[in-house]
């Protein structure tokens, strides 16, 4: 089944042809054709999966040839796709909770006059992850790359008759456009380096030693700048929490599954050579994750948008895998995007419930008590909260704690800024879970069962839009099986991406950090129930105030800053090269063609068509040759 892993893309991409082709026959069966596609993609990635496992290790890597793409000169490269245990994870995850939100999507999207068209689109971003992850060399993820970024304008300025939704989408794209540079001059590198842009001959090349140490680390750290678009981390995270604007399936596929893993999957998937790197490349990409983390996570304790809150903690989320990245923890990373997908999905979704049942209303200042009238959205909700929140033995519990325990080995004020980070996280979600479904009614006269503006009272979800959130409910609980910390026995994930990583992966079994980690199990637990207590005591019984001071709800107008920079010294900046341009470069070329122009004028009296001057032009030359060779003589 390996070698028809191009099934897998095909199936959304055909799905998506056939809706942009027929949608509007197919009306509201667009989502059925759609989700089918998507289930049928995660069935494959499935079997793909029992074949490579079914495998020794040493053959789990399994290059499909499509055709011949580009042959010029040194530059080859196939159109080729890699099934091996990195790719078939990604596979996994992303179809299958893919195909959740396309089903929750038929409910959730049910009387929207673009139906179709929606769901043609959701369909076209799933080809397009799947071709990123899928891709056997830089080039062909390069065209899934910009796949994710087209769609996701697509699909976040999807209600484009709303100008914050139209203004969302252009800023989602033309950012991540600033990140792309980077992965293209790391593509650049890696041929001069290398001779090929396949990440086998890279990685190979890092591994036996081949690629020098200072071209690894140009290849990491412009790769990284492309993971800092796709992924949102600082400087360039400002486009995801806008990118909430799409409908709240986008916001769980975008968050959760697809676009913003891809920078954590493409480091990993260059782990030799970060290996290979300057130690500082490591430090620099652990850092800026530290700082992403904790900034998002700040700025989501005063955010009151439902959504915007799951948004800076997706930002904040991600900081964590690039955290554990710089640590040298590949399978942590991978562990906690894979359990993230789960939680944050359902936690999205969960969102996009009471949004629904709530009459499209955001704001949690307007919501309250909403478990009696949502219970199974309440329920589910909540496993997600105790998933993100730490709390044991649900399964962001396992792949946190595993990533602290591998940051602490490696640097431990960045374990400090990570431990901080997650008792922060637990304190603005108890704050949302409290805001949303204790307390008391806030949406208008609970008591005459009037909703917020008015309308019929807060309502249940429809079964096709509650059954996925129980599924993920249960991945949520149960997604840490993957990677207990028990026993290398039960290490599933380590041994089953030791083929992608093998020699890249920090060891830590012989530090005091590994040494004690049910120790430090107990602290992560610990900062988590204090952030949980202190939450509960300021939004549950008051007895602490509260504290969202404006700046953090205007996200320490980081965003405000770039806006006044651009419209300020960087207008300035773009006027002072704009005149430039127009008077030294097209000046010193339309002075050359000046010059051109008023010789050719000069010129062009002697060809008049005259006899005498064309005589004297003549008498002229053989004057000039003859005074040569007499000055010659006589010099000579």
């Amino acid at each position: 089944m390996a070698d028809l892993v191009w099934i897998l893309p095909l199936l959304p991409l055909v799905g998506a042809v056939l809706l942009l082709l027929g949608g509007r026959l197919a009306g509201e069966r667009s989502g059925w054709i759609a989700t089918t596609a998507v289930f049928g993609s995660f069935a494959g990635a499935v079997l793909v999966f029992l074949d490579l496992l079914s495998r020794p290790a040493e053959e789990r890597t399994v290059v499909v040839h499509l055709f011949d793409w580009l042959h010029v000169g040194d530059l080859r490269v196939d159109a080729a796709l890699l099934a091996d245990p990195l790719s078939t994870t990604m596979a996994l995850f992303i179809t299958g909770i893919g195909g959740l939100i396309h089903l929750y999507s038929i409910g959730y999207m049910h009387g929207d006059p673009r139906f179709p068209k929606f769901f043609a689109y959701l369909n076209l971003f799933v080809f397009s992850m799947l071709v990123l992850v899928l891709g056997e060399n830089l080039l062909v993820t390069f065209l899934g790359w910009e796949g994710v970024g087209v769609c996701s304008y697509f699909l976040i300025s999807f209600w484009h008759e709303r100008p914050s939704a139209a203004t969302a989408g252009k800023k989602a794209f033309v950012t991540n456009r600033i990140g792309d540079v980077g992965l293209m001059l790391a593509m650049f590198v890696g041929f001069g380096a290398v001779g090929s842009v396949s990440y086998g001959a890279l990685n190979a090349a890092a591994h036996h030693g081949e690629l020098a140490g200072a071209t690894a680390t140009a290849v990491a750290m412009l790769a990284f700048v492309g993971a800092i678009g796709k992924s949102a981390q600082l400087p360039l995270y400002v486009w995801l929490p806008d990118a909430m604007e799409g409908p709240t399936p986008v916001s769980a596929l975008i968050h959760a599954a697809t676009m913003v893993t891809s920078g954590v999957f493409l480091l990993t998937r260059l782990a030799p050579v970060l290996h290979a790197a300057s130690p500082w490349a490591s430090d620099a990409i652990a850092i800026v994750g530290a700082a992403t983390a904790l900034f998002a996570a700040t700025i989501a304790l005063a955010q009151h948008d439902i959504k915007k809150v799951l948004a800076y903690s997706t930002v904040s989320q991600l900081g964590f895998m690039f955290l554990a990245i710089g640590s040298g923890a590949f399978v942590a990373a991978i562990f906690h995007m894979v359990t993230h997908a789960f939680f944050k999905a359902l936690l999205f979704l969960g969102s996009g419930s009471v949004i629904h049942g709530m009459h499209h209303e955001q704001d949690m200042r307007r919501m309250g008590a909403l478990r009696r009238a949502m219970p199974v959205t309440a329920g589910v909700f909540i496993v997600g909260w105790l998933a993100i929140a730490g709390v044991p033995p649900f399964a962001g519990f396992w792949s946190k704690d595993e990533i602290l325990l591998y940051v602490l080995a490696d640097n431990p004020v960045l374990y400090g800024v990570g431990l901080l980070t997650a008792m922060l996280t637990a304190l603005y979600m108890t704050r949302q879970v409290v805001m949303v479904f204790f307390g008391e009614a806030r949406w208008s006269d609970a008591s005459e069962g009037h909703g917020a503006h008015g309308d019929v009272a807060p309502h249940e979800s429809p079964f096709v839009m509650l059954a996925p959130l129980l599924v993920l409910a249960g991945l949520s609980v149960a997604g840490g099986g993957l990677q207990l910390p028990f026993s290398k026995d039960l290490h599933f994930l380590e041994r089953w991406l030791h083929p992608v990583i093998e020699g890249a992966e920090a060891d830590i079994s012989g530090t005091w950090a590994y040494s004690n980690k049910w120790l430090l199990a107990g602290v992560a637990v610990a900062a988590g129930l204090v952030g949980i207590a202190w939450s509960l005591l300021t939004y549950a019984r008051r007895t602490i105030p509260a504290f969202e001071p404006e700046l953090l709800q205007r996200g320490w107008r980081y965003d405000e800053g770039i806006s006044r920079a651009v419209a300020g010294p960087g207008a300035a900046a773009f006027r002072a090269v704009a005149w430039f341009d127009s008077r030294v470069v097209d000046g010193a070329v339309n002075g050359a063609a000046a010059v051109v122009r008023g010789s050719a004028t000069a010129l062009r009296s002697v060809q008049g068509g005259l006899v005498r001057v064309y005589a004297a032009v003549v008498a002229a030359g053989a004057a000039a040759v003859t005074a040569w060779f007499v000055l010659r003589s006589l010099l000579g």
